[in-house]
């Protein structure tokens, strides 16, 4: 699952179809390349109305014959029953809800992924496997990063900031906002004023989940009880952390951080992309990728 339905407002427009490869590849190409070769079989965008046409061309029509491909629109009517849309509401409401709107395309399985994202050949690999050999419905898994791999150079950034047991298995996770890579360390904003300082080893969450069918309900209460509480808060968002947060510090499910070392890059800022860019010609010129892809 690909969310790519999100405003992109700190980087200045559509980046999802932002060309950042040799032969005008979007990162989104560089996932379904790496989700190909590890062995998944289907992808199932989350997108806007307003961007149907462009992302058709760009990756329904041109990748149709060599993945299956669907998509679904993250409406802000799309509501349970007895709810609708406050008056100026225009945010989307966020990654919990983007997951719910796929349920009727999704009966296996499955990875989530942002969009504007670059996460590894070995993630996808890491990923495939769990998917593919755990079969307790109420064990999920995370693909763990650590933190000063996956901050920009150009601004702040949101990270669900993990607390991982002995066992490996996720106790709890924190959406943390505003994280600043600075020359005094990394920081972001806490309690009473007071700044939160990371050391860069700790395990953030980049939106890399391993899922099964059960997360459908539970996002669904989660949504819910969020709406009952929040729906007239104009900028309000339920965000995947959140959601499962609870249902991890009761019991009711497990989920386990699969770690990697690797070098996640993204474009959350447009000065992020000569980075982008640079790191994507380097992987061609290693062999790790094609300079075409498909």
């Amino acid at each position: 699952m690909v969310l790519a339905a999100g405003m992109g407002s700190r980087y200045g427009g559509l980046k999802q179809l932002d060309q950042v490869g040799p032969s005008g590849e979007t990162i989104i190409d560089y996932s379904i390349y790496d989700a190909i070769r590890a062995g998944f079989g289907k992808i199932v965008f989350v997108i806007r109305r307003d961007i149907e046409e462009p992302f058709r061309e760009a990756f329904i029509d041109r990748l149709k014959d060599h993945i299956k491909i669907e998509y679904v629109f993250q409406e802000l009517d799309n509501l349970p029953t007895g709810y609708k849309v406050p008056e100026g509401r225009s945010k989307p409401w966020g990654t919990s809800h983007a997951i719910l709107v796929t349920r009727e395309k999704i009966n296996e399985p499955f990875g989530v992924i942002n969009a504007d994202d670059y996460y590894g050949v070995e993630s996808f690999e890491i990923l495939k496997d769990f998917l593919v050999n755990d079969k307790d419905d109420s064990n999920y898994s995370l693909i763990g990063y650590p933190m000063g791999n996956t901050l920009s150079d150009h601004g702040h950034v949101n990270r669900g900031v993990c607390r991982v047991g002995a066992t490996g298995l996720l106790e709890g996770i924190v959406e943390t906002r505003k994280i600043s890579k600075t020359d005094k360390g990394i920081f972001a904003p806490g309690p009473d004023d007071k700044d939160l300082e990371f050391t860069g080893r700790e395990i953030v969450s980049m939106n890399l989940w391993g899922f099964k069918p059960s997360i459908y309900e539970l996002l669904e209460n989660e949504f819910t009880l969020f709406l009952k509480t929040r729906i007239d808060d104009p900028t309000a968002e339920l965000d995947i952390p959140t959601s499962v947060d609870k249902y991890v510090k009761s019991g009711e499910i497990s989920i386990k951080v699969l770690e990697t070392d690797g070098k996640w890059f993204g474009v959350t800022y447009r000065e992020d992309k000569p980075f982008v860019v640079d790191s994507i010609n380097k992987m061609v010129e290693a062999g790790i990728y094609p300079a075409k892809l498909f």
